[in-house]
């Protein structure tokens, strides 16, 4: 029997997908990049659109930058232990710099792709070794050895269960649950050796609650901070969801190959690398990190 749900919920469910198409959108499969004017105004429409309206903290952010003046107050949500894993995607760059992520890609094509932040590190000439086919390909272009992602993993206080897009964290009893989205930085390598990302999305019951079981331990202590959901749609306006982010901040090695496979199949019908929200900078709109 198909699920019904009510009208109000489908606008939460289309306003915290992760990206966004346009017919605009469609045709960037060769990306020009823009000049640093566009960043700017679309920071500058950010600023406007949510000055004095009552927006709270934002994301992605610098997460080795510990200041903010936003004190918009929400609840941290547990820890993910006592929580639903409720979707996976991933993004083509790190949407948040810090850590082991700090090399700016540039500024892209405006809507979000071919931007964000790279490994830091040097990779050797055999990890960076080319595939036959890029992985994970779209009409964004695909995946190649040496590039970063950034991958969620988000977990609701709802009764969910694990399901395609962010509508899946959200359910017709609860349509305000706590978000938090446990983040992990990857770097695509060409090694059978590397992590196999089937592994490290694998999920199974635990005690009653649906798990991601191998999210990486040894990467470094999580930063956590209050947020939102991201998403290049939210590069001139604010985001509305409240999130509570915990970010890794070393970077691990995936098997580019694994990574491809996951691609042609997988619980959350994801298939390709999303784009990144513009780094939010603007003091007003982030909060206060405390280590």
């Amino acid at each position: 029997m198909k699920k019904r749900i009510n009208p109000l919920m489908l606008c939460a469910i289309a306003a915290m997908v992760p990206f966004s198409l346009s017919a605009k959108d469609m045709n960037h499969g060769v990306h020009n990049t823009v000049t640093d004017s566009v960043i700017v105004s679309q920071r500058t429409s950010l600023a406007k659109n949510t000055k004095n309206v009552g927006f709270g903290p934002q994301s992605p952010r610098d997460i080795d930058a510990l200041t903010g003046k936003n004190e918009r107050a929400f609840g941290s949500a547990p820890t993910y232990k006592k929580m639903n894993l409720c979707n996976i995607h991933f993004h083509k760059n790190a949407e948040h710099k810090g850590g082991e992520f700090t090399l700016y890609a540039g500024n892209g094509d405006g809507h979000g792709y071919q931007s964000g932040y790279k490994y830091s590190f040097k990779l050797s000439k055999s990890e960076l070794k080319p595939t036959k086919h890029e992985a994970c390909q779209s009409k964004h272009g695909g995946l190649s050895s040496g590039d970063t992602i950034e991958v969620h993993y988000v977990y609701s206080t709802a009764k969910v269960k694990p399901g395609p897009t962010l509508g899946s964290c959200l359910s017709d009893s609860i349509k305000n649950p706590q978000l938090r989205v446990e983040t992990q930085v990857y770097v695509l390598v060409n090694d059978k050796n590397a992590l196999n990302f089937n592994n490290l999305t694998k999920h199974e019951v635990v005690n009653g609650l649906h798990q991601a079981t191998n999210i990486p331990s040894n990467t470094g202590t999580p930063i956590q901070y209050a947020g939102s959901t991201t998403g290049p749609s939210y590069n001139e306006k604010g985001s509305p969801f409240q999130v509570t982010w915990s970010v890794r901040p070393k970077v691990a090695k995936v098997n580019i190959d694994s990574l491809n496979d996951w691609c042609k199949g997988n619980t959350f019908n994801e298939n390709h690398a999303h784009g990144v929200r513009n780094l939010v900078i603007n003091p007003d709109l982030l909060s206060k990190i405390s280590k």
